[in-house]
């Protein structure tokens, strides 16, 4: 992955790279999600893109340890249940280890995967983990969607949803709809989360979504929420490759 350039305007740099990952007919790759991410001014955790083991121990003594090392791959959209992610490393020889961990379970999922790299990533403090994406209906075109994480919305299906454009009253009123939201206010003794923050987030990928057609879904998940700020710790960004040229 070539590193970004500075002196092009970060919105240019997303679309940029939107151009380019649909000219290569794939998917926005987690390093270029987070830059996407930037450009709309949304917060991204502490990562470096790493092309072997000594650069992912060099990048996670920089970040500062632990540090979660994911693989990074064209062909691998699901990470976590490919083997491709591992959490909590603590020093160099568990990094060094991840780094193959990662490759060799890409290459168990998928043997003819492209392996760049991979990126090391800071392991973000506890908090409560909530959803938040954008996808496009045949029907109602680009809809944004929050909820909570976990099991809330794999069982519950405890989300709600907003088609775009999203005003700021509708992003609030979406947070406020979820039966789960005494977890976000405060609950045994426990700070409320900063609603304020999601309901950013939900404007902007709300914006994204109307500035960029060419992005087919959006999946933040989990976004850890503290007191202060959210988190994204995983960013999935899948891209519209129906009308480019083979």
């Amino acid at each position: 992955m070539a590193p970004r350039d500075v002196t092009v305007p970060p919105r240019e740099a997303a679309r940029r790279l939107i151009e380019q990952a649909r000219a290569e007919r794939r998917h926005l790759l987690e390093p270029e999600a987070y830059q996407l991410l930037q450009a709309y001014s949304l917060p991204v955790p502490r990562h470096r893109f790493v092309r072997d083991a000594e650069e992912a121990v060099a990048a996670a003594e920089a970040i500062g340890f632990p540090v979660a090392l994911k693989v990074v791959s064209p062909d691998i959209l699901h990470k976590s249940e490919s083997g491709g992610v591992r959490l909590d490393l603590r020093g160099p020889a568990a990094v060094r280890e991840a780094f193959e961990a990662v490759r060799t379970g890409a290459r168990a999922a998928r043997a003819d995967a492209r392996l760049p790299g991979a990126l090391v990533v800071e392991m973000a403090r506890p908090g409560t983990e909530v959803i938040v994406g954008m996808t496009r209906d045949p029907q109602f075109g680009a809809t944004v969607m929050f909820g909570l994480g976990g099991i809330f919305v794999e069982i519950y299906r405890d989300v709600s949803f907003r088609i775009v454009p999203v005003a700021e009253p509708d992003a609030r009123e979406m947070i406020r709809e979820v039966k789960g939201l005494p977890l976000l206010t405060g609950y045994r003794g426990r700070p409320p989360a900063d609603l304020e923050a999601i309901a950013r987030m939900v404007l902007q990928v709300s914006r994204m979504a109307e500035e960029l057609p060419e992005i087919a879904e959006v999946d933040l998940n989990p976004v850890v929420v503290h007191e202060r700020g959210v988190l994204p710790l995983d960013a999935r960004v899948l891209l519209s490759l129906e009308e480019t040229s083979a």
